[in-house]
Order: structure tokens, then sequence, then C-alpha cells
């Protein structure tokens, strides 16, 4: 085992060269991710759980598109966390730091193997994120941003009002059961994501690590908590604030709102 953890330390050499370091937009990505990703998952779980909705939307150009105001919030936001997305993707790769979250060599399995025995065994992999994640972190970026994201996007999709109804053979072939099976367990997926990924922050150097993300700068300051515990704080006045009584007159600007 001795071997095999030197030999695969747990993070490899990117083929491609990546400056080290994280830009500004990275972090203003992040925090509208993170705002955008708790709300849908509330919105989702208020769905779910929603038996008799209070008020609903109904689109100007279509009576019939009428749906629950707690649905329209949650495809809106999924609207919102998408187009987010979609800048990220773009930005990840005219800037070349693509490398950072996508495996260049097969070397990523055993190196992340390698990660997790480390992580295991309490004496975890040697933390450098500023210049290069371990191989583990790198598979489990990669299959959130281009495997769950997706996935939940064409699930979600599936299961909206936006899906063409006279589509009979694309419904056939691709049945809304199916999309509500995989759909709430990529949910949980990003639960469990977010809760390891928090948990990993604070136990690895919470410091250094909140200010990579909130701060664009490798130091051991204070300056990316106090950013950080900002954002939380707005996030926690979205997450008492998306009620239908602040939902309503934003939902009215798309559509007409009405009561049970």
């Amino acid at each position: 085992m001795q071997d095999f953890l030197a030999a695969f330390p747990g993070e490899y050499e990117p083929a491609v060269h990546v400056e080290p370091g994280f830009a500004p937009w990275i972090g203003w990505q992040h925090f509208f991710n993170v705002f955008l990703m708790v709300l849908i998952i509330r919105s989702g779980l208020r769905i779910r759980t929603e038996k008799r909705p209070t008020a609903f939307w109904t689109p100007r150009n279509n009576p019939k598109g009428k749906t629950s105001l707690t649905i329209w919030f949650h495809q809106a936001l999924d609207i919102l966390w998408l187009v987010n997305g979609v800048i990220f993707v773009v930005l990840l790769f005219t800037t070349g730091h693509w490398a950072r979250i996508v495996p260049t060599s097969w070397e990523v399995f055993p190196n992340a193997l390698s990660a997790a025995l480390q992580y295991l065994s309490f004496d975890w992999p040697h933390e450098n994120g500023w210049n290069n994640y371990n191989s583990l972190q790198q598979i489990a970026y990669f299959a959130t941003v281009f495997l769950a994201a997706p996935l939940a996007a064409v699930t979600g999709f599936r299961m909206s009002g936006m899906w063409p109804k006279k589509a009979e053979r694309l419904s056939k072939a691709y049945p809304i059961e199916w999309a509500r099976a995989v759909h709430f367990p990529v949910m949980l997926y990003f639960v469990a994501f977010i809760i390891v990924h928090v948990a990993l922050v604070f136990l690895t150097g919470f410091l250094r690590n909140l200010n990579h993300m909130y701060a664009a700068q490798d130091a051991v300051t204070w300056t990316g908590f106090w950013v950080f515990v900002a954002s939380m704080v707005v996030i926690a006045i979205g997450w008492v604030a998306a009620r239908p009584l602040v939902i309503a007159p934003i939902a009215r600007l798309f559509g007409n709102v009405s009561g049970r």
C-alpha cells in the first residue's frame, strides 16, 4: 500500500498548462450557483409536499398553461441556474481553466483511489487547490458540472410545462416517469455533494479555502471568510423570502397570478 501511495500521491500534473489561482469571476459564479441551487432545492421539496397550492401562475398567451406558483418559481430558478452554468462553462474553456476539473490523463483514477484512501485513513492528501485539485476532487467536480447538472436539466425539462405537448413520439421515447425517477436522486446527489464539499472546505484549512473561492487570493486571512458570511446572509434572506407574498409580484411580470 505504501508503494501504491508513493506511485500515486493523489494528484497528477495536468497534460495542459493551467495558470494558478482563481479569477474573480469564479467567486461570483460560485455565489450565484449556491444561491440558486439552495432555492431550487427548497422549491423542489416544496413541490413534492404541496398538495393544495395557495397560488397559481398562468401565461398571458396560454390560459391552459396554468401551474402552481411554486412550480413556476422552481422553473424560473432553473432557467437562471442554467444560464449561470452556461456562462461558467464558456468562461472555463475560454480562460483555459477547464483542465482543473476535466481529467487529462488516465492517472486520475489510481490517484483518485489514493486520495480516497488517504481521506478514509484521516491522513488526508496534500491540499493545494490554488494550483491543482487532487484527483478525487477533480472527478467529483467533473461529474457535478458535466454529468449531474445536464441530467438535472434534461429531466427537469421533461417534467416542465415547456415540454411540447403534441410531441407524442418523443414523449413515448422519453417517458415522464423516467424523468421523475431520475430527477429526485440527482437532487439528492447535489445535496450530498454540497454537504461533503462544505465539510472539506472547513476541515482542510477554511481560511485559505474561503479566500480561494471568495477573495481570489492565496492567503490565510479573514477576507474570504467575511465575504462567505455575507453570502450566507443573502442566501438566508432568499430562503425566508421565497414565499408567495414575495414571489407573486415577480411572477406577475411574466403572467397572471391567481389564488386557489
